[in-house]
């Protein structure tokens, strides 16, 4: 479905990817781990347009989407939760949600993702008319995710979807995308919590000062003794 071939990509003089390669098939959950300033977030804004690649190739579905423009990305049913959620505060939650529907011209269909989302995330629904900023902070995660989930991605990236909650949420927030993933929806997660994304993942990949050092199925990696010693605090 996904791959990256060679890409290269740069903030100013900062050589942040430098060259990966990495495929996704269509039903998988993958995930990409790494410490801090490793390239995980500049991959997936690479992938969205939001970060230009100097080198190298994006193919999504056999389209070549390398540096596209971010929302005829989105077009393509790629759909994006990113880091820090960046909900808008001020609008409520359906208008959050109906904001990741924009790509969508038939009523009866954004309708129903509406009733979708409220079916995988029943808080939302009972917030509909709250404004997103009053949420908490892993409500506002529902409803990030949900907002990327509006135009009915085949492809959904997740960047660090955990990131600053309450172990509640953490766990709930993983069941969650295992039941998306169920639903057809291929994943692409981008995660500090190592040991919970390689628990759900099919395959992974991680990532060092901008280079993939090692990949392969999720399970054989969480065994793996670097793996343990450098990301999921054992060994």
């Amino acid at each position: 479905m996904l791959e990256i071939k060679g890409l290269n990509t740069y903030y100013g003089h900062i050589h942040a990817l430098k060259g990966i390669d990495l495929q996704i098939a269509s039903g998988e959950i993958v995930s990409l781990i790494g410490s801090n300033g490793a390239g995980k977030s500049t991959t997936v804004n690479s992938i969205m347009g939001l970060v230009p690649a100097q080198r190298g190739k994006i193919i999504f579905e056999n389209d070549d989407i390398t540096n596209q423009p971010t929302h005829l990305i989105a077009r393509k049913k790629i759909g994006f939760s990113p880091e820090g959620r960046e909900v808008f505060p001020a609008l409520t939650v359906k208008e959050n949600l109906r904001l990741g529907a924009y790509p969508r011209k038939d009523k009866k269909a954004t309708e129903a993702a509406y009733e979708r989302i409220y079916d995988l995330f029943p808080r939302l629904k009972e917030r509909i008319t709250q404004t997103a900023g009053t949420l908490s902070g892993g409500e506002q995660q529902m409803l990030a995710i949900g907002r990327a989930l509006m135009n009915d991605p085949k492809l959904l990236l997740l960047d660090e979807p955990s990131l600053g909650l309450a172990p509640n949420f953490v766990q709930m927030i993983f069941e969650l995308i295992q039941s998306i993933n169920k639903q057809g929806v291929t994943i692409l997660l981008i995660e500090q919590n190592a040991n919970m994304a390689l628990a759900i993942s099919d395959r992974a990949y991680v990532l060092e000062t901008g280079r993939v050092s090692m990949s392969g199925d999720a399970k054989q990696l969480a065994n793996d003794p670097r793996v343990k010693k450098a990301y999921l605090g054992l060994g």
